[in-house]
């Protein structure tokens, strides 16, 4: 059953991956989707990340966090061959697992998971050693998140307004009203979906009720040019770069656009707890360098050099995340705050997981088959910290 027309608008704060993701599901059925965001342009916050990858978790018991990051990925991949460039803004070129301290297994039964043990010419093509544990995930790749988050905000049926901070939320008989630091009205509407990550805590924190309990974490990636590296490498006896994602400890990336324009190649990201600040450091670099030794160890030494100061740049954000890692997604508080839903709280999964949590809020909204089953539905569920009980 449908909402009636006049009722199928909805204003979403946050133009982010989160933010995005749920304007377009709605607007794919037929809402009109207001979007509001303090940045005059996308990517401003965690969604700036200069590239990332949207790739599986596994366990032995395929419990709840990779049953659904599995169908995480499953959706991002689908929307980003539907709406993005492939080779500049993603591509599907599988990904290696080193599985670092053997923390990582698949379950008993994997045929259709996409993952399997890694064979030796794909390990021996992410310059490892013979014998090193790996799994190889044939479904899944890089996105660049500011490709996917404006592609998905020029969708017909959203409107986005930049440059507008919003300072407070209240619900005014019927409706959800945002206010600016003036106290002037920015926008109303009956349904109101907050996906402004970390920001996400200050406009809630004030309403009765509210018990979400986001957190922040900070990361940081380290970057470099193409052009600087195959120089260096060509330089001295040294492994081939890999020619696919690496991850295990941080994730290494290369050949795939910088925000500069040029090609790069890209390790990270750090993780840093209770910080709100996200400021470009030089000592994560230098836990960025360790790092890459630890995942790649003969490529980090040859690219030891690329870590310069006159060589490295970096990226750095703020990421918003929940004690159990999975997001809090749908109705907050249905009895005492009706109308106020929620997608925030993706953490480091925010590829993996903001398409997902963006279908199943414009689902639930829609009162449509949500596409995920109740058991894995009720994992994500804002409710899930709501204070009063239905």
């Amino acid at each position: 059953m449908s909402r009636p027309a006049d009722l199928r608008r909805a204003l979403v704060v946050g133009a982010g991956l989160s933010g995005s993701a749920v304007a377009f599901s709605l607007a794919q059925r037929g809402w009109a989707v207001t979007v509001l965001d303090r940045a005059s342009s996308p990517g401003a916050g965690a969604s700036g990340l200069p590239v990332g990858l949207a790739a599986p978790h596994v366990s032995p018991d395929d419990h709840v966090l990779s049953r659904i990051t599995r169908a995480g990925v499953e959706a991002t991949l689908h929307r980003a061959q539907a709406l993005l460039n492939t080779g500049t803004d993603w591509d599907l070129t599988g990904v290696l697992e080193h599985n670092m301290a053997g923390k990582r297994r698949l379950p008993a039964d994997a045929s259709d998971l996409h993952s399997s043990p890694a064979s030796a010419a794909q390990i021996a093509a992410a310059g490892l050693p013979a014998g090193t544990p790996a799994l190889w995930h044939s479904h899944a790749g890089w996105i660049r998140p500011r490709q996917l988050v404006a592609a998905q905000l020029q969708t017909p049926g959203v409107h986005v307004r930049w440059d507008q901070d919003v300072h407070a939320i209240e619900r005014q008989a019927e409706l959800w009203s945002v206010t600016d630091a003036q106290g002037r009205t920015l926008a109303q509407s009956r349904f109101l979906v907050v996906a402004s990550a970390f920001d996400s805590l200050a406009l809630l924190r004030p309403l009765p009720g509210f018990a979400v309990p986001l957190n922040p974490l900070r990361g940081q990636v380290s970057y470099g040019l193409m052009s600087d590296l195959k120089t260096d490498l060509g330089a001295q006896p040294s492994p081939a770069l890999p020619p696919f994602p690496v991850n295990g400890h941080g994730s290494f990336i290369s050949g795939v656009p910088t925000p500069e324009g040029p090609l790069g190649w890209y390790i990270g990201s750090t993780f840093e707890r209770n910080c709100e600040q996200a400021p470009v450091r030089t000592e994560d670099h230098a836990a960025n360098q360790v790092r890459l030794a630890t995942l790649l160890p003969d490529l980090g030494q040859a690219m030891s050099g690329q870590f310069g100061p006159n060589r490295v740049m970096g990226w750095a954000g703020l990421r918003c995340t929940l004690p159990n890692r999975l997001p809090a997604v749908g109705p907050i508080d249905p009895l005492r705050l009706p109308g106020l839903w929620i997608s925030a709280g993706m953490g480091a999964r925010g590829i993996s997981l903001a398409v997902l949590c963006g279908e199943l809020t414009a689902t639930w909204m829609s009162h449509e088959p949500l596409p995920l089953p109740p058991a894995l539905v009720k994992h994500l569920a804002a409710q899930r910290y709501a204070t009063s009980k239905i």
